[in-house]
């Protein structure tokens, strides 16, 4: 099993990676600093969105970023709505990028 971050330190690596890249992004759900679960949502500026989740892949003994909900942006919002009423210890991070980056695939972040 591999070490975790405390989640506000991943987060905050997080939102620093996406500045760098230029990506407009706002945190707009703080959930619990130690453990968290983190939702990141990509709004592509063109009514439809894109929201990821974390989760745990058995085969490949590692963590990995799946879709939570993907289509027209009020019905990801709708989504996340639902998984902050089920964890309010949730938090989301909502980025606008018209190419739809969120860079999770990269090194460090997956």
């Amino acid at each position: 099993m591999q070490p975790r971050l405390a989640t506000d330190l991943w987060v905050s690596a997080y939102l620093a990676r996406l500045r760098l890249a230029d990506i407009p992004v706002y945190v707009t759900a703080k959930g619990d600093a130690t453990a968290g679960a983190v939702v990141v949502k990509c709004a592509t500026l063109d009514g439809q969105a894109q929201a990821w989740q974390r989760s745990y892949d058995l085969t490949a003994d590692r963590r990995v970023w799946v879709i939570l909900a993907a289509g027209p942006e009020p019905e990801v919002d709708a989504a996340i709505t639902r998984a902050r009423r089920g964890d309010p210890d949730l938090w989301v991070i909502e980025l606008e990028d018209r190419a739809g980056r969120s860079l999770l695939e990269e090194p460090g972040l997956d």
